[in-house]
């Protein structure tokens, strides 16, 4: 699978072309975002989502805001332009650590000594290609780490969608099953649909049905069923911000599955790079959790489902204690029984 979910066309003046994901899985629709208001839109309508594509996207975000900006502009009045870019793009999604790294990696060349405008332009657009680059390296390497947790024969339980769609491409949890599934092994997927914008039901079983890896398309209050039926082997999601202890927010209703899992001895795993942990915070609760429309839940896509005037609440995330994770698979190992020792210990190991 080698799903390229968005990418730079031309040179620093190009623009940035992408895969709708609203519009899946009944139209695989290609988009060209040309400006950061365009992107600013893209990430909080969820075209493209996951936090690494998120933090892929808010790299090339910056490159946009600089077109903008002639080529003869003085230094100090593009750099005032970066910055402005960069909090408007912040304010997008509150979650995703990714973003705010991204922006931050970007922010940083600036500071850098630059003979001109035009020069910068061309460095913050390499960057840019650069953190794409490696994100897709790491996701393959995220797969090749993690293929050999899953056995021959297997069940597996996913939530959300943490493939292609949601990095450069090859995804994080989803890494673990191309990988997987490209050594031979025979295996079997249950999505969850993924309410209420049914991520899972739109984006990950089309991936995985593009890949030709067997799945079953579930509702998402039918997993603990599965489980008490011995039907589930091993559960595998990604993840949107990790704190310094292991904690993990990810789409609501991880938690939810985290626990049933504890409850009938079922190993539950967490698949994403380095870049998605956030040191800085030191447990899930300090993680913010984005509340998104209540119209998602009582009329997605213009259908209403609801009573008109009840209220609603929406949620984005919720977080996974460490101590329900049986391990982290990164770009550079496994964190197993993830906490704040074995955390900063992989994550100083895997920076020498």
């Amino acid at each position: 699978m080698n799903q390229k979910t968005l990418e730079w066309i031309g040179d620093e003046n190009g623009h940035v072309e992408m895969i709708d994901q609203t519009r899946l899985p009944g139209e695989y629709l290609i988009i060209k975002i040309e400006t950061p208001t365009d992107m600013w839109h893209a990430i909080k309508q969820l075209k493209v989502r996951g936090a690494p594509a998120i933090g892929v996207a808010a790299a090339y975000g910056i490159c946009l805001g600089l077109k903008q900006v002639e080529d003869n502009t003085p230094l100090n009045d593009a750099l005032k332009s970066i910055a402005e870019t960069k909090d408007y793009l912040a304010t997008s999604r509150p979650t995703a650590v990714n973003l705010f790294w991204a922006l931050n990696r970007m922010h940083r060349i600036c500071q850098d000594n630059f003979p001109d405008t035009k020069s910068l332009k061309n460095r913050l657009l390499a960057e840019a290609n650069l953190i794409r680059q490696q994100d897709a390296d790491m996701c393959r390497s995220i797969g090749k780490h993690g293929a050999d947790i899953i056995q021959k024969n297997d069940n597996i339980l996913t939530h959300c969608n943490a493939g292609g769609l949601a990095t450069a491409e090859y995804g994080t949890a989803l890494a673990l099953m191309f990988s997987a599934h490209e050594q031979g092994k025979s295996f079997h997927v249950y999505v969850d649909e993924t309410r209420p914008l049914l991520q899972g039901a739109r984006l990950t079983a089309w991936e995985l049905q593009q890949a030709g890896i067997k799945a079953t398309l579930i509702c998402d209050n039918m997993a603990g069923h599965l489980m008490s039926l011995g039907k589930v082997d091993r559960i595998i999601t990604g993840a949107d911000r990790i704190a310094a202890n292991g904690d993990a927010a990810n789409k609501i209703g991880t938690y939810s599955l985290a626990v049933l899992a504890k409850a009938h001895n079922i190993p539950f795993y967490i698949a994403a790079p380095s870049s998605t942990f956030d040191l800085s915070i030191p447990s899930g609760k300090e993680i913010p959790i984005e509340i998104r429309d209540p119209k998602e839940i009582t009329s997605p896509w213009d259908n209403t489902i609801a009573p008109e005037g009840i209220s609603a609440y929406n949620p984005a995330f919720d977080v996974t204690p460490h101590e329900y994770i049986r391990a982290i698979i990164t770009e550079t190992g496994i964190i197993q029984s993830p906490n704040q020792a074995s955390v900063k210990n992989h994550l100083a190991t895997s920076a020498t």
